[in-house]
Protein backbone atom coordinates (compact mmCIF):
# COMPACT_ATOMS: atom_id res chain seq x y z
CA UNK A 1 0.00 0.00 0.00
CA UNK A 2 1.41 3.26 -1.16
CA UNK A 3 1.95 5.96 2.00
CA UNK A 4 -0.39 8.58 1.94
CA UNK A 5 1.85 11.63 3.11
CA UNK A 6 -0.11 15.52 2.60
CA UNK A 7 2.35 17.66 1.45
CA UNK A 8 0.73 21.23 2.01
CA UNK A 9 0.68 23.50 -1.02
CA UNK A 10 3.15 27.03 -0.25
CA UNK A 11 0.99 29.80 0.97
CA UNK A 12 1.31 32.83 -1.27
CA UNK A 13 4.18 34.82 -0.28
CA UNK A 14 3.45 38.31 1.77
CA UNK A 15 3.97 40.40 -1.11
CA UNK A 16 1.69 38.78 -3.64
CA UNK A 17 -1.14 38.91 -0.97
CA UNK A 18 -0.29 42.46 -0.47
CA UNK A 19 -0.07 42.81 -4.42
CA UNK A 20 -3.97 41.50 -4.88
CA UNK A 21 -5.20 43.41 -1.42
CA UNK A 22 -3.58 46.64 -3.42
CA UNK A 23 -5.22 45.47 -6.65
CA UNK A 24 -8.35 44.76 -4.69
CA UNK A 25 -8.65 48.11 -3.04
CA UNK A 26 -7.87 50.46 -6.10
CA UNK A 27 -10.50 48.45 -8.18
CA UNK A 28 -13.07 49.03 -5.14
CA UNK A 29 -12.34 52.75 -6.15
CA UNK A 30 -12.85 52.74 -10.03
CA UNK A 31 -9.74 52.19 -10.40
CA UNK A 32 -8.25 55.26 -8.98
CA UNK A 33 -4.99 54.49 -6.58
CA UNK A 34 -5.21 58.36 -4.29
CA UNK A 35 -9.17 57.34 -3.88
CA UNK A 36 -8.01 53.85 -2.81
CA UNK A 37 -5.30 55.63 -0.63
CA UNK A 38 -7.91 58.15 0.64
CA UNK A 39 -10.54 55.06 1.73
CA UNK A 40 -7.42 53.05 3.55
CA UNK A 41 -6.55 56.09 5.75
CA UNK A 42 -10.34 56.38 6.55
CA UNK A 43 -10.27 53.04 7.37
CA UNK A 44 -7.42 52.85 9.57
CA UNK A 45 -8.51 56.20 11.52
CA UNK A 46 -12.06 54.20 12.08
CA UNK A 47 -10.45 51.36 13.32
CA UNK A 48 -7.87 53.63 15.32
CA UNK A 49 -11.16 54.87 17.22
CA UNK A 50 -12.39 51.72 17.34
CA UNK A 51 -9.59 50.63 19.67
CA UNK A 52 -9.45 53.83 21.48
CA UNK A 53 -12.56 53.15 22.69
CA UNK A 54 -11.76 49.39 23.73
CA UNK A 55 -8.90 50.52 25.67
CA UNK A 56 -11.18 52.92 27.31
CA UNK A 57 -13.55 50.04 28.32
CA UNK A 58 -10.74 47.55 29.52
CA UNK A 59 -10.15 47.85 33.07
CA UNK A 60 -7.15 48.83 34.10
CA UNK A 61 -6.09 46.19 36.29
CA UNK A 62 -6.99 43.82 33.56
CA UNK A 63 -4.96 45.72 31.15
CA UNK A 64 -1.71 46.26 33.50
CA UNK A 65 -1.64 49.45 32.18
CA UNK A 66 0.29 48.27 29.20
CA UNK A 67 -0.42 49.95 26.36
CA UNK A 68 2.31 50.33 23.47
CA UNK A 69 3.81 53.64 22.77
CA UNK A 70 2.23 54.58 18.95
CA UNK A 71 3.35 57.23 16.63
CA UNK A 72 0.55 59.54 15.51
CA UNK A 73 0.79 60.35 11.91
CA UNK A 74 -0.51 63.63 11.69
CA UNK A 75 1.65 65.02 13.93
CA UNK A 76 5.03 62.72 13.34
CA UNK A 77 5.52 62.84 17.29
CA UNK A 78 5.32 59.27 19.53
CA UNK A 79 2.38 59.52 22.04
CA UNK A 80 2.14 57.17 25.40
CA UNK A 81 -1.26 56.33 26.07
CA UNK A 82 -2.69 54.88 28.91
Amino acid sequence: MPSMSVIPEPAASPAADLDGAADQAIAACGGDAREAVKALLVAVDFLEAQVDDLRAAVSTGYARRCYDVRRDRKAGTSTSEG
